[in-house]
């Protein structure tokens, strides 16, 4: 029960950040080189230093919440959808059982 309510707290500090909320908005949620945005793409759309966002990206990617690959001669990056409804239903569980994940949709 630890470990997972560990793994838990560091997936919402990773998401809890306003930057990395509007990283993940901006991601799709597959692999896509045609939809997807590369680091220098997201930079510019969010007036940010490319090493900035690479590093937000790798406390996305540490923490389980985004993928990446290299496509299309760039590396791109997608929000894993089921590492996401995972977070959501494990705080569900935390915060008061399966009713908790009924109000947030799921």
């Amino acid at each position: 029960m630890q470990d997972l309510e560990d793994e838990l707290a560091k997936q919402l500090w990773a998401i809890g950040d306003v930057t990395r909320l509007r990283i993940l908005r901006m991601l799709p949620d597959s692999a896509n080189c045609e939809h997807g945005n590369n680091v220098s793409q997201i930079a510019e759309k969010l007036g940010l230093a490319q090493p900035t966002i690479s590093h937000h990206l790798r406390v996305l990617r540490q923490a389980g919440v985004v993928q990446h690959k290299k496509m299309c001669r760039d590396c791109f990056y997608w929000v894993d959808r089921d590492a996401a409804k995972d977070i959501i239903e494990r705080l569900g569980q935390l915060l008061g059982g399966d009713e908790s994940v009924e109000v947030l949709g799921l």
